[in-house]
C-alpha cells in the first residue's frame, strides 16, 4: 500500500483533549522505567563530578580569586549545574531512534488514517518523557546542587528567571524538531543512526556542554552564534547567570525563536517529502 501526501491537520482547542490523553498515557509509561531514569540521573552525576573537580584544580593553580574568560569559580560551578538541569529539561531521549522504528517498521500508517498529527503526538511523548524523568530525578538533583550551595549562584532577580525558564521551552522545542527532523531521514535510509552521532556530535561540542562558549575566541563564538546549537543549551544558562542582557539578549531570543520557526519548517517539509515515498505492506 503505497501513501501520498497525507491529510493536513490542525491543532484546534476541540481536538486537544486526545494530544492530552497522548501526554497522560505517556507519563504513565515512562514513570514504568522510573528506575532506568533514576540509575541514569544518578551515573549521570560521575562526569559532572570529574569535570567540576578539573576545573577547581585549574582554578586553584591560578590563585585567588582567579577568573577564567568572564567565570569566577563558583561561576563556572554554577554553569555545569545548569548545564544538567538544561540538559534534563530539555534533552531529547530515545525520541529519535523511536520515529525511526515506527517508519520502519510501517507503524505510521495508522497516523495517515486517524485525525492525528504525528509530529503533535511524538512531541506530546517527549513532554511526557521530559514530565516522568523530571519527576524522578528531580530530588536527588537538587540534593547534590544543595551539596554544593556555596558555589551555586542565584538569579538576580524574578524577570531573569522567567526570561531563562522562556528560552528553556524554546531550547526543548529546537531540541525535539532537529531531532524529529534527522530521525525522518528514514524515509530514504535504512539506518538513520550516523546522522543522528553526526547532530550529537556537534550539538555536544558547539552547545556549550564542554564548556560555556564565551571563553572561546570573539570571532568563533560569533560565528557559533548564528548556528541553533548555542540555543540549544548555552543560551538559556547565559540569560540565568546574566551573561546575555540589553541587546544581546533581545538578539539572542530572536535568533532562538527564527531557530525554533525554522526547524520546524524544516521538519514540516521533510516530512511532506518523505511521506511521498512511505509505502507499508500488510494489513
Amino acid at each position: 500500500m503505497r501513501y501520498g501526501k497525507g491529510r493536513r491537520h490542525t491543532v484546534r482547542p476541540a481536538r486537544m483533549r486526545k494530544y492530552w490523553h497522548v501526554i497522560n498515557i505517556g507519563i504513565q509509561n515512562n514513570l514504568a522505567y522510573r528506575f532506568n531514569f533514576l540509575a541514569r540521573a544518578l551515573f549521570g552525576l560521575i562526569p559532572l563530578v570529574a569535570i567540576l573537580s578539573v576545573w577547581q584544580t585549574i582554578y586553584a593553580g591560578q590563585g585567588a580569586g582567579a577568573r577564567i574568560g568572564a567565570y569566577s569559580l563558583a561561576e563556572m560551578i554554577s554553569y555545569y549545574l545548569l548545564v544538567t538541569v538544561v540538559d534534563a529539561l530539555t534533552a531529547v531521549n530515545e525520541d529519535d531512534w523511536q520515529i525511526a522504528a515506527d517508519i520502519k517498521d510501517g507503524n505510521i500508517s495508522q497516523f495517515l488514517l486517524k485525525p492525528m498529527d504525528y509530529l503533535w503526538y511524538r512531541l506530546c511523548l517527549f513532554l511526557s518523557g521530559r514530565t516522568a524523568y523530571l519527576a524522578v530525578t528531580a530530588i536527588p538533583l537538587a540534593l547534590f546542587i544543595l551539596a554544593l550551595k556555596k558555589y551555586f549562584v542565584f538569579p538576580a532577580s524574578w524577570p531573569v528567571l522567567l526570561l531563562f525558564l522562556s528560552s528553556t521551552v524554546l531550547t526543548a522545542l529546537l531540541q525535539f524538531f532537529l531531532s524529529y527532523t534527522m530521525a525522518l531521514l528514514a524515509f530514504w535510509v535504512l539506518e538513520v543512526s550516523t546522522f543522528i552521532f553526526i547532530l550529537f556530535a556537534f550539538e555536544y561540542l558547539a552547545s556549550g556542554h564542554l564548556f560555556p562558549l564565551d571563553i572561546l575566541p570573539p570571532a568563533l563564538a560569533g560565528v557559533l552564534s548564528f548556528t541553533p546549537f548555542p540555543y540549544q543549551l548555552y543560551f538559556p544558562i547565559s540569560i540565568y547567570m546574566g551573561k546575555a542582557t540589553g541587546g544581546e539578549l533581545a538578539r539572542g531570543f530572536a535568533l532562538q525563536v527564527g531557530w525554533v520557526v525554522i526547524a520546524y519548517a524544516l521538519a514540516r517539509f521533510v516530512w511532506s517529502r518523505g511521506i511521498k515515498k512511505y509505502s507499508a505492506a500488510g494489513g
